[in-house]
């Protein structure tokens, strides 16, 4: 176990450059098993979750280096078509492998994927993509599908705006014989990005950052080199870090367009931010009051799909909205675990009413004081680092290891901002 050691209430400012976009990286290291060809990644983020991802293309017989935030990877030979379970469990992209193995096979197993407990994450879409495509699933434990023959475009429509489903649809439609149609597509920048690089392959895809995807089958995708977005989720969690614990921040490495919602969000807890072609600013000395909805009304922030605020910003919003005075509600549409984490935000003294799985008021500015607490996912394990950045004494976070999943360098970039943070192995 890793555990993390913060003294609260240091000052905080400078500048920090994201990495690259986790979410976009992990289905692209599938997706280059469409081709025999070696493919370049530039700004992949070193984080366990790409390392458990290249451990399963290492398995199915791909051959990569991955050094200096680049990865080539080159899969000249499938070896095997079945995934074993201790890697499936490893994290949530693990099913996204389904589709290329299905390609180049005709067939694929695989056990339920890992990833983080933060309520139901259905796996429908993914099936209905593929079977409806052509493949044929069987299989109890184990998820198997056959494709003697090669898969078929046609129409299809997503019951909800899944972004693993969408990408899963996407991997197996680029060499799908005709036209496929995709109605309700999840739309976030990290899915317009697995399509642009898919398009560098050879794909024939339209529609990026709208729900209506349509992808034109070719015969075969070939190698590619292309540079990965950088990633708004951890550009947006700095910057609630650095509006929480009263500082400044530049955040370096970012793109426009996706940070408006953010922005409006920001702007509902008193918060103000300058967006920049490649960067944020955060200037000193926020009003941090929360804005009343016309009439004086208490607002609400709530996440949802793409452009709509990130469901994986919510903790980190929640930590910033503490330390604003005024009331707001937060309403997490999406995953009925992702707010149990505000136990430990009582604990260290925020005033917070859990009013059901999915809706929390919180009325601030609380004093919070240090905790000892465990990280039960990515993102509220970020927020626990905010909230121990913003508390009185010495917080320790357990199993920090779970939060290293999704951030790059967390202790230097920290660190490097005035955060007075170390490590501690067990």
């Amino acid at each position: 176990m890793e555990s993390l050691r913060i003294i609260g209430q240091r000052e905080i400012s400078g500048e920090v450059r994201i990495s690259g976009n986790k979410n976009a990286v992990l289905p692209m290291i599938a997706a280059i098993l469409l081709t025999d060809e070696e493919c370049v990644l530039h700004n992949v983020p070193d984080i366990r979750d790409v390392r458990s991802m290249l451990e399963i293309a290492g398995v199915l017989g791909a051959d990569f280096t991955f050094e200096n935030n680049t990865l080539r990877l080159r899969c000249s030979d499938i070896k095997t078509t079945t995934i074993p379970k201790n890697l499936c469990s490893m994290n949530r992209t693990s099913i996204l492998f389904a589709a290329p193995l299905i390609s180049r096979c005709g067939r694929a197993e695989l056990y339920p994927p890992g990833g983080d407990v933060i309520g139901r994450r259905r796996l429908d879409g993914h099936f209905y993509g593929l079977t409806r495509l052509g493949a044929v699933m069987s299989g109890d434990e184990t998820y198997k599908f056959d494709a003697p023959e090669r898969l078929t475009g046609r129409e299809l429509f997503l019951d909800e705006a899944s972004v693993t489903a969408t990408e899963q649809i996407m991997l197996a439609a680029v060499t799908a014989q005709g036209r496929t149609t995709l109605y309700n597509a999840a739309s976030e920048p990290h899915v317009s990005d697995l399509a642009n690089m898919l398009n560098e392959m050879g794909a024939d895809i339209s529609g990026m950052g709208s729900n209506t995807l349509v992808i034109n089958g070719v015969e075969k995708l070939h190698k590619c080199e292309y540079t990965v977005i950088g990633d708004h989720i951890e550009a947006g969690s700095f910057l609630a870090l650095a509006a929480a614990a009263g500082g400044s921040i530049t955040v370096l490495g970012t793109t426009k367009r996706n940070h408006w919602m953010l922005r409006r969000v920001f702007e509902k807890l008193g918060i103000n931010i300058d967006l920049q072609s490649d960067r944020i600013i955060l200037p000193p000395n926020q009003s941090m009051e929360i804005q009343c909805d016309y009439g004086g009304h208490i607002p609400q922030i709530s996440d949802g799909p793409w452009p709509q605020f990130p469901s994986d910003m919510m903790s980190c919003a929640i930590v910033a909205a503490t330390q604003c005075k005024g009331t707001v509600m937060f309403f997490e549409k999406m995953f009925e675990s992702r707010i149990y984490f505000a136990d430990k935000l009582i604990s260290m003294g925020a005033n917070a009413i859990v009013c059901d799985p999915h809706r929390l008021v919180i009325s601030g500015k609380a004093d919070l004081h240090a905790q000892v607490m465990s990280s039960p996912d990515i993102r509220a394990g970020m927020a626990m680092v905010i909230a121990s950045l913003c508390a009185r004494g010495t917080s320790t976070i357990n199993h920090a290891e779970i939060i290293y999943r999704g951030y790059e360098n967390l202790i230097s970039k920290l660190r490097g901002i005035g955060a007075d943070i170390e490590e501690i192995k067990e």
